[in-house]
């Protein structure tokens, strides 16, 4: 899923008051935390999620979750990784043209 600037920067709007909901420790991106990515996603469509205390980067961590959840990378800063997934029934969130 590819994002323009004008999206990318309206999703990073709304990911300011977004606290994390997925934490990946020091086992790094493991199925289980793929799969709580997939349900956050799901429930939520734009999620932050952060790194503790781990030898791996956000910005190496931030494509594989992407490619393995279907999601698009909003933003990565410091040791958070925002992610945006449009839901298929319902979506809540609405991107501009």
């Amino acid at each position: 899923m590819e994002l323009t600037s004008k999206q990318r920067a309206h999703l990073r709007g709304l990911a300011h008051h977004v606290d994390p909901t997925v934490q990946i420790g020091d086992r790094g991106v493991s199925s289980a935390v793929v799969a709580k990515v997939v349900a956050e996603l799901e429930s939520h469509e734009l999620i932050k999620v952060k790194l503790g205390d781990t030898d791996v980067k956000a910005k190496d961590v931030a494509p594989i979750l992407a490619e393995q959840s279907g999601a698009a990378v909003v933003q990565v800063i410091g040791k958070v990784v925002v992610l945006y997934k449009r839901r298929a029934k319902k979506p809540s969130i609405e991107l501009p043209g």
